[in-house]
């Protein structure tokens, strides 16, 4: 009877102290796990960070482009009111072929006046949506710092408990 009563206390005993030690043991592997998490969230928001400057300059490249158009635009409104002069001029003259192909000259460029308005309109409407996708990343990336924040806050407030319970416990 003693003897069961010695094995039962040594193995109670025991079994306190390996929930003892394996409790601070998973704190700690806790502890690191969560460091390591915030190591990685500060690394996704640097990438996240190199994304956002990328598509800026996409965006500027797209600006670049739809001005572009936007210079095209004016050249051809420029080669319609000269091909309009010309085309009075031919009739003016009574040469009907000549006004004949500048009218068929005023209906490119009008063509071509209304393709580009069509692609500026459409890069316009893509650079509206490319500067909210690009608020929408910023917004997104201070609401990870600030979990990040928050997430260092607790690795401390845990690592002072470790502490804490290690020294209650010494």
């Amino acid at each position: 009877m003693r003897r069961t009563l010695i094995s039962a206390s040594f193995l109670l005993l025991g079994s306190m102290l390996a929930f003892g030690q394996s409790d601070a043991a998973k704190d700690a592997r806790d502890l690191h796990q969560d460091r390591r998490d915030i190591r990685h969230d500060r690394r996704d928001i640097r990438h996240d960070r190199r994304d956002i400057r990328q598509d800026e300059r996409d965006l500027n490249k797209d600006r670049v482009e739809r001005n572009a158009k936007r210079r095209d635009i004016r050249h051809d409104e420029a080669d319609i009111a000269k091909d309009r002069r010309e085309m009075r001029e031919d009739l003016r003259k009574g040469d009907k072929a000549d006004a004949a192909k500048e009218r068929a000259d005023i209906a490119r460029d009008r063509r071509d006046i209304n393709q580009d308005r069509r692609e500026v309109r459409a890069e316009n409407r893509d650079m509206a949506r490319d500067r909210a996708d690009i608020r929408h990343d910023r917004r997104g990336i201070r609401h990870d710092r600030l979990d990040i924040r928050h997430d260092r806050r607790d690795v401390r407030s845990d690592r002072r408990d470790l502490r804490q319970d290690r020294h209650d416990r010494d």
